[in-house]
């Protein structure tokens, strides 16, 4: 149902399941991570009247796990991007996840808590998590590069499945995973490469 990119690094599709309505991505070495993006993937749409409360919480043995809102995701804007470079470990509010799981020091969590459309209009996101403010043409450059790669990895097959074809090609996904990460990578440093 969602997807989680780390900006320029990871994407993730296989959320983990906690409760009937409540999801959880890990983040290994979140630490040089400024940005993640959360996404639906387009299978499965939030019921009527209902959207993703997003939320990111430190490991933080020190205070346990503290959890902070960024923001939300709805069947009408499915995806967000959020800055967590400027959260702070051992600051956070009340949160939908109860007691989850001790993670090891360096993996943070993204979690993403179902709730009703009322709810998350009465709920204040963290300050400094605010979305980013890109120009339409980068949004668009960013979703078409996640179009892409969730429409190429939804044929995604082991090389175990694989039945010899010799008409057909197979491009590795490390293959189009790293051609979006270099096109990232060129979009932040001039938005208008593509045109010399």
């Amino acid at each position: 149902m969602f997807g989680c990119l780390v900006a320029g690094r990871l994407v993730q599709t296989d959320a983990q399941q906690v409760a009937n309505d409540k999801f959880i991505f890990n983040l290994p070495d979140f630490e040089s991570v400024n940005h993640v993006v959360v996404f639906m993937l387009g299978t499965v749409p939030f019921p009527a009247g209902m959207g993703g409360a997003v939320y990111f919480s430190f490991p933080d043995p020190n205070c346990g796990q503290v959890w902070q809102l960024l923001g939300f995701i709805t069947n009408e804007k499915p995806s967000a991007i959020f800055k967590i470079s400027g959260l702070k470990a051992g600051e956070g509010g009340v949160h939908p996840f109860g007691v989850m799981p001790a993670q090891a020091p360096s993996v943070a969590q993204v979690g993403v808590s179902v709730e009703t459309l009322d709810q998350l209009a009465q709920q204040t996101p963290a300050a400094t998590s605010a979305v980013s403010t890109l120009d339409t043409f980068t949004q668009f450059t960013q979703k078409m590069l996640e179009s892409l790669y969730n429409f190429t990895s939804s044929f995604a097959i082991t090389q175990a499945q694989m039945t010899p074809n010799p008409s057909e090609m197979f491009i590795p996904a490390s293959s189009i995973l790293k051609w979006y990460e270099n096109f990232q990578r060129r979009m932040q440093q001039n938005p208008y490469f593509w045109k010399t």
